[in-house]
């Protein structure tokens, strides 16, 4: 046990950071791209992955757990599934779409240079905090039509892990198997030090696991946006952030694995628990891509690009940052840590992005991409 956390889960945050900003780079591991390409052109290659992503991390999330490995567990803030889950889901979906990627992927390609990411990184800041407005009625509204306590299908069910989610995953292996022989995982590529697909999704797996073995959860990042929001507006409203419920709440408060002590953190500006494990962690994913950008001499800022698409990818940025804040949690949250585990907020949220990516696609090649 060590009598200070933050130093470990600071260090660990980084290092899974850079790991997946430079895998994803060199992948091209965009999981927008997963959700549009399906609706767009219906091309499910990208989609394959995530599945494989979610198959490999759910056998080892549930061998984590039965070995007694990742505590706690569940992991710490999941709540329960409800129509606000659905509905922050859909406005999700749509924002990555338009933003032109999700909130890990606008970090990695920001970190390559690309100054429409950088739009949409301010358009979640800006998002992320004017949630803080809403919140109380939206938190009234989720609790009002929340399923029940359970966070879990199993919980849910009243089963044990294993009984759903190895019958599961060995259903989606076998997916997966037939995919291989018909050569559905994998694809030409050409260019220097490309990364594939399938091999990115099984180090972004295990780098999920080292983030949950070390730090108590899976990689997540969203709750650091309103922080960086609430921030920057505190340096010209500081009395209106004070005031602002949701700025002031502590909604992480556990025992971080190696630790004795609890720690707690929140969505205000302070630096707490949650800058400890998410600061690192963006500030890693924009300097891996940017070292993959940089060994590979690909760096360079792209800004050349028509103002209906960095007005889109402000908006997407927007509904991104506020669709984050209503699930709560975001794609990487939820598809990559909670669906393993099958916690019902991130079926709900799956629900609910589908539909939203559907949305986004119709919007984007009708005023976006002529």
């Amino acid at each position: 046990m060590v009598e200070s956390p933050f130093l470990l889960i600071a260090a660990t945050s980084a290092a899974a950071g850079l790991t997946a900003g430079f895998v994803m780079h060199r992948s091209d591991f965009c999981v927008t791209a997963m959700f549009r390409d399906l609706f767009l052109v219906g091309d499910f290659f990208l989609l394959r992955m995530l599945v494989l992503l979610v198959v490999v991390s759910m056998v080892a999330f549930e061998l984590g757990r039965a070995g007694g490995m990742l505590t706690p567990y569940p992991f710490p803030l999941l709540g329960p599934g409800s129509l606000a889950t659905l509905i922050g889901g859909l406005v999700f979906g749509i924002g990555m779409v338009l933003a032109g990627g999700c909130v890990v992927g606008t970090l990695y390609k920001l970190g390559a240079g690309s100054m429409i990411s950088a739009v949409a990184f301010l358009g979640l800041l800006a998002g992320s905090a004017l949630y803080a407005e809403w919140h109380p009625w939206w938190s009234a509204f989720a609790r009002a039509t929340a399923l029940g306590p359970a966070l879990t299908l199993p919980q849910w069910l009243d089963v044990a892990p294993a009984l759903l989610i190895l019958p599961l995953a060995a259903v989606g292996a076998a997916y997966l198997y037939r995919c291989r022989r018909r050569g559905l995982l994998t694809r030409p590529a050409y260019a220097a030090g490309h990364i594939p697909p399938w091999q990115a999704a099984l180090i972004l797996a295990a780098v999920g696991f080292v983030s949950w073995l070390f730090i108590g959860m899976p990689l997540g990042i969203t709750t650091s946006y309103a922080k960086l929001g609430a921030s920057v507006e505190a340096l010209f409203w500081p009395g209106h952030v004070a005031g602002l419920a949701y700025f002031q709440a502590l909604g992480l408060n556990y025992t971080p694995p190696f630790a004795t002590e609890p720690v707690s953190g929140g969505a205000g500006p302070q630096l707490d628990a949650i800058a400890a494990i998410q600061y690192p962690l963006i500030v890693g994913i924009i300097l891996g891509a940017a070292v993959s950008a940089l060994q590979v001499r690909e760096w360079r800022l792209h800004w050349r690009i028509p103002p209906r698409h960095y007005a889109s990818a402000l908006l997407g940025g927007l509904l991104l940052g506020a669709g984050a804040r209503m699930v709560p949690g975001c794609n990487i949250w939820h598809l990559w840590g909670g669906l393993p585990i099958l916690a019902v907020q991130s079926l709900l949220f799956l629900l609910g992005i589908l539909p939203g990516a559907w949305i986004g696609g119709k919007l984007l090649t009708r005023y976006v991409v002529r």
